[in-house]
């Protein structure tokens, strides 16, 4: 961003800053190797800078509006952390959200908004943390306010390590006593932790991260059941990263996708980490870690920020499915259409649905909250959805995703750009531009990063059982039985012998 723009809008966190804030010396693991800097590594920079293009995007003079609110003070951050009051709040926060997810095609799936909106949902229910304790919900107020008025990136780790998974997670036997994050000391300045967890996605590119528990967790486990917030330099506190598909993505050309948005996943280990007690928000009670998540609206917050980017993504695949049956001419088949109408009304349906959860949602004090049970059961709609429409894009493209050139350096061989000018034929484009659409669509639907996202959208919500129980829990039962039972109570079997 220039230095004009800059000028012009004081107090907006842009690009430059967020990617200066990331040089903080964390430490990030990759290959067996510590990684200097994550905003100039190979397998890094562009997910880093793409975390800077969404922040320019907001400080953009034309999106200032749109995109940001005034805390009051002449600062202006994401939308992402205003505290809906009305529908009409609701509806404007999720259009800035919506806009963001755009930029990505919804491919960034722990994009700012996400935790930001989870620790909003918890300030909403801050009254459960003062009948909790009122020294911890001061700490966590006052940790709120510092992020929000930061526009800082943050990122979270809710889930244990798998282990045994037929064994509690303190059951887990001699040798695994760091395999979960514990309290293993405590003085007049705070806490010590040790041990891992799960998934710090898009942690190489936060600012900091909150650490909670989204598991059960059991009498008897109370060393496990904390929840704090860390800067990512925190002293101690180490990331594991898994492979990088930024680093082997060949070219932009060849990989689109996995070369700018891949946000990267990471296992989180506290190395004998110090928390001081201003950053504690939960200390040694197993049921606050499952009330500061479910009993305030945070639950709800970060996954209906979810389902706003999922509906982006699927209409982004959807437009994506039907640009390959131009390609390759089947767009006027019939069986062709009638898939297409298909993808495109199980796209609707998430989007309506992220309608629904905000017209029926309503207040919880003083502020408006989505819909509880419509949250949810988009949630399992979409976890079966989103392989269907993948398998339904792949069938629909054939071999088409089989024979594409070995990459960019193909074109720059004359005799193999002839080649392929004569075999990548198309009644719609190019060869060049039907190679590069497909190339798209295989990063989109075959690559090994979208293996990833595959996965990620089938599980990130936790497994089918989890958001099956959550619709089950929420569904308004007594409603739905009141009309057969309205039926049977009109007769007796004596009335009918």
């Amino acid at each position: 961003m220039s230095e004009q723009v800059r000028a012009a809008i004081p107090g907006v966190k842009d690009g430059a800053q967020h990617i200066a804030s990331v040089r903080d010396g964390r430490e990030v693991y990759l290959d067996g190797k510590l990684v200097d800097d994550v905003s100039t590594h190979p397998a890094y920079r562009n997910a880093v800078a793409t975390a800077g293009m969404l922040y320019d995007h907001q400080a953009d003079p034309q999106n200032l509006e749109r995109m940001t609110f005034d805390l009051g003070d002449g600062r202006r951050v994401n939308k992402a952390w205003r505290l809906p009051k009305t529908y009409a709040d609701l509806v404007d926060r999720r259009l800035a959200l919506a806009e963001w997810a755009e930029l990505t095609c919804g491919f960034l799936g722990r994009s700012p908004d996400h935790v930001a909106s989870s620790v909003s949902g918890q300030m909403m229910g801050i009254e459960v943390f003062e009948a909790y304790d009122p020294k911890r919900a001061s700490a966590f107020r006052d940790w709120y306010a510092h992020a929000r008025k930061n526009d800082l990136f943050l990122t979270y780790v809710i889930n244990n390590v798998q282990g045994d998974r037929s064994k509690a997670f303190g059951d887990q036997g001699e040798g695994a006593e760091d395999m979960v994050a514990r309290i293993v000391d405590e003085d007049s300045e705070g806490i010590t932790i040790r041990g891992a967890k799960l998934f710090a996605t898009s942690a190489i590119m936060a600012n900091e991260i909150f650490v909670g528990s989204g598991q059960p967790l059991k009498p008897g486990e109370e060393h496990l059941a904390f929840a704090c917030a860390l800067p990512m330099a925190a002293k101690g506190m180490k990331l594991l990263s898994r492979k990088s598909f930024e680093a082997n993505a060949v070219s932009e050309y060849d990989n689109p996708l996995s070369f700018r948005f891949d946000e990267n996943d990471a296992l989180v280990f506290f190395d004998d980490v110090k928390v001081p007690w201003d950053r504690v928000f939960v200390y040694r009670n197993t049921d606050m870690c499952r009330a500061q998540l479910h009993d305030t609206p945070a639950h709800i917050y970060q996954n209906y920020q979810a389902q706003i980017r999922l509906s982006v993504k699927l209409r982004f695949l959807v437009g994506l499915a039907r640009a390959v049956a131009e390609i390759i001419g089947t767009i006027n088949f019939p069986p062709v259409r009638e898939t297409l109408g298909k993808l495109a009304s199980q796209a609707a349906l998430i989007e309506g649905m992220v309608l629904g959860m905000e017209a029926g949602g309503g207040m919880r004090g003083e502020y408006y909250v989505p819909n509880r049970h419509l949250l949810y059961a988009a949630q399992v709609q979409s976890q079966e959805m989103y392989p269907q429409i993948i398998a339904s894009i792949r069938e629909l493209a054939g071999g088409a995703l089989l024979m594409l050139p070995s990459s960019v350096s193909d074109f720059a061989n004359a005799d193999l750009a002839k080649i392929i000018a004569h075999t990548q034929i198309s009644p719609a484009m190019s060869g060049r531009d039907r190679v590069k659409l497909l190339k798209l669509a295989w990063d989109a639907v075959g690559s090994e990063f979208a293996s990833r996202h595959l996965q990620y959208e089938m599980f990130y919500a936790g497994a089918q059982f989890v958001t099956r129980g959550h619709s089950f829990r929420t569904y308004d039962w007594k409603r739905a039985g009141q009309m057969a039972a309205g039926v049977t109570e009109k007769y007796t079997l004596e009335q009918m012998i």
